[in-house]
């Protein structure tokens, strides 16, 4: 397995990701798949100087991760909010982990205080690994999102950088 910094030529293959876990699960909530040009996944973050990982595995991509602002105003500003997508035959060997470890060191060598996750409360594994990473759940939004004909429950964790 490779970490790397994301590339234009990993474009295709983070589009794949995404738009694969839009429309088999419940990570993101969103029903709109992402295309080249309606908002490729990662593009605001790298726009603003931030990181965009991928894990590479036999040189194919099959994973993402990034942080990005996690709230607009000033005070915040040393506070992030993290993302982390694995392709669905990847998932549970160890990629998740490592995208989101690599992330601590970038956001730290940005001078970043906290990092920020939000997970749907269904998903017991991304919930487990991000407890095994120091991640404390700090709050819970009951049915603030309606994806796939059910209501859905957001936890919110965060872990000091």
């Amino acid at each position: 397995m490779l970490i790397r910094d994301a590339t234009h030529a990993d474009l295709q293959a983070i589009l794949a990701i995404y738009n694969d876990v839009v429309t088999n699960t419940t990570a993101i909530y969103d029903e709109r798949v992402s295309t080249l040009t309606n908002g490729k996944p990662g593009s605001r973050p790298a726009a603003a100087g931030l990181p965009v990982l991928v894990a590479e595995l036999d040189h194919e991509v099959v994973g993402f991760s990034s942080f990005g602002e996690w709230r607009s105003r000033w005070g915040y500003r040393y506070t992030v909010e993290h993302s982390v997508h694995v392709r669905a035959d990847c998932r549970g060997k160890g990629f998740g982990r490592a995208l989101i470890e690599a992330l601590f060191p970038r956001a730290a060598a940005l001078g970043m205080h906290m990092m920020i996750g939000h997970i749907d409360s269904a998903a017991a594994a991304s919930l487990r690994l991000h407890e095994k990473l120091g991640f404390t759940r700090v709050g819970s939004f009951p049915e603030v999102a309606r994806l796939h004909g059910g209501w859905l429950s957001l936890v919110a964790m965060q872990r000091k950088i």
